[in-house]
Formats: C-alpha cells, sequence, structure tokens
C-alpha cells in the first residue's frame, strides 16, 4: 500500500523553513504529492535538499497601486516575490498561487526577483504626468530578506528614491535595512524616509519556530536603536498578534521598542487568508499542539466564527470582545509609554526631476 508523505514526515528537509508542507495551487488542474511506493525505503536515501532558487521576475512596470480604504498608502514596490523569512502567518502566501506555486515551501524557497527595478523605477519618475505619493517598500514581502544582501535590489531603488527626493516608508523584520541608513538618514533629514520594524515576539525560541530566517528578536531592537541614533523615525508593529501565542507579549514588546527608540507604535492581528489558514493550523498543531485549539478557537472568536474575515476595516484588528481588549491593551500602552503623539507625513513637496547629462539648461531673465 503506497504511503502519502507530506513535508513535515522528514526535519532534514524543513530546516531552516516555516511552512511544513508544499501542496499544489489551488488553481492547478492536478494535485501532487510525493509518496514512498515502497520501493528503496530501506536503503535510507536523504531527500534532497531545500534550497533557495531565484527566479528573474520579467514584469514591465514597478511601482503598484491600491484603492484599498484601510491602508494608509496608495502606492508600493516589491522587489521581490516570494520571501526567504519564512514566516508561517505570511499573508502574501497565497500570491505564490498566481505564479503556479505553492504558497507552503515553494513561497520561500523559490523567489522571484526583479533586477531592473531601479530602471523602471527612474523610467516612471520621469514621466511628465507623475505626481509623487510616498512609496511603501515591505507591504507584502519583505525588502530586507537574506537574497538582498548579494542581490542589492532594494538599496538601488533607494538610491534612485534619494535622486529624486520621493518619499519612502519602509516595513521589514530584518537587521539588514542597517546597512542602507547612508541613504535613509539623509533622507529622514529632509522628511522623506522612515521605517517600520516588525517585532512578532520578544521569546527567540518562538521567533525562530514563527520566523526561521528572519532577525532574532534581540537584533530588532538593536535596529530600531541603530535606525533611531541616525535620526530616521522609527515605528515598532507588534505584528502579528496571535491570541494565547504571543499576545501578552505585547506590553513587553512595545516597551522594549520604546526604550530602544521609537515614538510610534501599530498593531495587526493575524490573518489566514485561503491556504494560510491550512498552513499555520498544519504549523500550530506541530509546534504547539497543547494550544492549537484554544489560539484556532480565539482566532475565529475574532472573526465572526470563521478562520479569516475580509471585510475592509475588521480583517487587521478582528471584532468581538476579544478583538476590543486587544485594542484598549494596546491604547493604554501607547498613551503610558507616550507613543504616538506626533503624525509628521512625510514630505512630497520637494520631488524634482534630476538633471541628465545633454539636458538644456533653462534660460531666466
Amino acid at each position: 500500500m503506497n504511503r502519502v508523505l507530506t513535508a513535515a514526515a522528514d526535519p532534514r528537509l524543513l530546516k531552516g523553513r516555516g511552512a511544513r508542507s508544499n501542496a499544489s495551487s489551488r488553481y492547478d488542474m492536478e494535485k501532487r504529492v510525493r509518496f514512498d511506493d515502497g520501493w528503496n525505503s530501506d536503503e535510507g536515501d536523504d531527500p534532497p535538499p531545500l534550497k533557495t532558487e531565484i527566479i528573474r521576475d520579467a514584469t514591465r512596470t514597478i511601482i503598484t497601486r491600491n484603492d484599498s480604504p484601510d491602508i494608509s498608502f496608495e502606492r508600493s514596490i516589491n522587489p521581490y516575490r516570494g520571501c526567504e523569512h519564512g514566516c508561517i502567518y505570511c499573508f502574501a502566501r497565497p500570491t505564490h498561487a498566481y505564479l503556479g506555486l505553492s504558497p507552503g515551501l515553494d513561497f520561500e524557497s523559490k523567489i522571484l526577483v526583479k533586477p531592473d527595478a531601479a530602471k523602471l523605477l527612474e523610467v516612471e519618475l520621469m514621466k511628465p504626468s507623475y505626481r509623487p505619493a510616498v512609496i511603501a517598500m515591505g507591504t507584502n514581502t519583505d525588502p530586507y530578506q537574506p537574497l538582498e544582501r548579494d542581490l542589492r535590489i532594494t538599496r538601488s531603488i533607494l538610491e534612485v528614491l534619494a535622486e529624486f527626493k520621493h518619499p519612502v516608508g519602509i516595513v521589514t523584520k530584518s537587521a539588514a535595512v542597517t546597512r542602507d541608513i547612508d541613504i535613509l538618514a539623509p533622507m529622514a533629514k529632509e522628511g522623506l524616509a522612515r521605517v517600520a520594524l516588525s517585532v512578532t515576539t520578544l521569546d527567540k525560541k518562538l521567533a525562530r519556530s514563527m520566523e526561521p530566517r528572519a532577525a532574532t528578536p534581540v537584533r530588532r531592537l538593536e535596529t530600531i536603536r541603530a535606525l533611531a541614533d541616525a535620526g530616521i523615525p522609527v515605528t515598532v508593529m507588534s505584528a502579528p498578534i496571535i491570541p494565547a501565542l504571543n499576545d501578552d507579549e505585547m506590553e513587553s514588546i512595545l516597551a522594549a521598542a520604546t526604550e530602544a527608540g521609537t515614538t510610534k507604535a501599530g498593531y495587526t492581528l493575524v490573518r489566514l487568508p485561503l491556504e494560510i489558514k491550512d498552513l499555520f493550523r498544519e504549523w500550530l498543531e506541530a509546534q504547539e499542539p497543547n494550544r492549537a485549539r484554544h489560539v484556532m478557537s480565539l482566532i475565529r472568536s475574532m472573526r465572526g466564527g470563521k478562520d479569516y474575515d475580509a471585510t475592509w476595516g475588521k480583517r487587521m484588528t478582528g471584532s468581538g470582545p476579544y478583538a476590543r481588549m486587544i485594542a484598549q491593551r494596546f491604547a493604554i500602552a501607547t498613551r503610558r509609554l507616550g507613543l504616538n503623539k506626533d503624525r509628521m507625513p512625510l514630505d512630497t513637496s520637494k520631488f524634482r526631476i534630476p538633471p541628465r547629462t545633454g539636458d538644456q539648461l533653462s534660460l531666466t531673465l
């Protein structure tokens, strides 16, 4: 009798990865699984190592626009599709299905990269019809995931934005953002840059399990301090909040980040759309079996009895008594710590197209 094998059957395949399976895309006509037919089962063959594969993204535009009423930005840039950090809760996982790839292990091991991003951005900013608005980076996948260390796509984008004096807001959970302080600090001085650090937990063991290739909690707090010391406005995101798993740490996270130099804070509730609900539940049952049922019960209590509610205005913070309690705790903690007192918008008025060699000089009388 054939035995179906899941990725979870061999921990060697999962080392350094968040998802425990790699189910086919929801758009695939055929569903594929690995299985053992009994041949060579006693030979002790190791599974092939799961290495990160880089795929060139042939996109012709780089700025993405949205009109969602509960999102604070209308334009974003994502240098990468997929993310090596492997965060099991990542709401971007289902986007890999559009590519015919799995939101599971494929999402964190098959990464699409945009090496021409800076050139494409320059072309868009040069258009006479372009009007500046804050560009957000890290809204889908992390712009400072491990591949960035060598590919430097995010840095090349920042160099263009700095040249055009274009405002940018970055969200990351990586300490690698400190590499670009030399670009971000001068931009911040002109009101053109800010950074948000996502701190999910202060528990190193839990962080390593949920976010296997992201920076440790200590490194993220050190990153907040380094950015703040450089004069770059830093927001801490206590995100995502997962009831009965890390929600009890919210106040501690906010306090630690405040001590490190942040002046602003935010939070979001864990989101489990489409394939994420199954991937997250699979991870919970493997890593937190004693709490899995309770965690999912509380999540549903904040999602109208479902695993997820995509309603605008509710999808980030949920609804119901438990969600209201979290909101109240956040409000009390930020007030006590003196966070979110000032809301200085980034400056769009300084945008200009830099002169190029051969440009005709304007005549003045």
